[in-house]
């Protein structure tokens, strides 16, 4: 089992940068299938981005070329660089944690394990 806390969200302008950290607990984080997904208000939760346990990274498209994802594990925490911040890209930003294989790791069902979110603002 693995417990995530989310930290590193704030208010920020439009063009502003963030990184969000993960700090998980709990044994061989570095076998977990990681991810970001973000929900705005009235909206669904959607995927953001993804970090395998090999990690290598892929993204969503509304994303791509502005946000980069890493892992640490020795620290046992995952990471989201976000750059040029977009008023879009406000929401509740939540870590994700998988093991083992599933067909889709962009879908939130993929997950077992979920932080309690941190939120995002961005200002025009």
């Amino acid at each position: 089992q693995v417990q995530l806390v989310e930290s590193g969200g704030g208010l920020v302008q439009a063009g502003a940068s963030l990184r969000l950290s993960c700090a998980a607990s709990g044994r061989a984080f570095n076998t977990y299938h990681m991810a970001w997904f973000r929900q705005a208000p009235g909206k669904e939760r959607e995927f953001v981005a993804g970090i395998r346990w090999s990690g290598s990274t892929y993204y969503a498209d509304s994303v791509k070329g502005r946000f980069s994802g890493s892992r640490d594990n020795a620290k046992n925490t995952l990471y989201l660089q976000m750059d040029s911040l977009k008023p879009e890209d406000t929401a509740v930003y939540y870590c994700a944690a998988r093991l083992g294989h599933y067909t889709d790791l962009r879908q939130a069902q993929a997950y077992e394990y979920w932080g309690q979110g941190t939120q995002v603002t961005v200002s025009s």
